[in-house]
């Protein structure tokens, strides 16, 4: 079993998932139950995923719960292409989300590398 809370794409997509909070918080009332909640989900998913994977007790079912992150952290890339495209949040916005969304992904392959590497 693994601390999730020091690993650095935890850390990382946790932050993520604050600032989804944040940004959709603006979102027209209209979005509650679409949009908004949709992110939330997506977001909340990376970190709660990479929790989940590492209580279990095999480094091949951690990849596995990492792979499921990495499948949400899409989902939420898509979303911010959304929510730009339709003007809910500002191009700096957008491109601080983007880097940060895809620096997650490229963290949960390498780390899905590793860990089917060890199993």
């Amino acid at each position: 079993m693994k601390d999730f809370r020091k690993l650095m794409v935890w850390q990382k997509s946790h932050n993520i998932a604050l600032m989804t909070y944040r940004v959709t918080g603006s979102y027209p009332k209209s979005e509650l139950y679409g949009l908004t909640s949709q992110m939330r989900r997506a977001s909340a998913s990376i970190p709660t995923n990479i929790a989940e994977g590492c209580g279990r007790h095999s480094d091949a079912e951690l990849a596995r719960f990492c792979s499921i992150a990495a499948g949400s952290a899409s989902e939420l890339e898509y979303q911010i292409i959304l929510s730009h495209d339709l003007g809910y949040i500002t191009p700096d916005i957008y491109q601080e989300m983007t880097m940060k969304i895809n620096e997650i992904k490229r963290m949960l392959n390498v780390f899905i590398r590793k860990l089917k590497a060890n199993s």
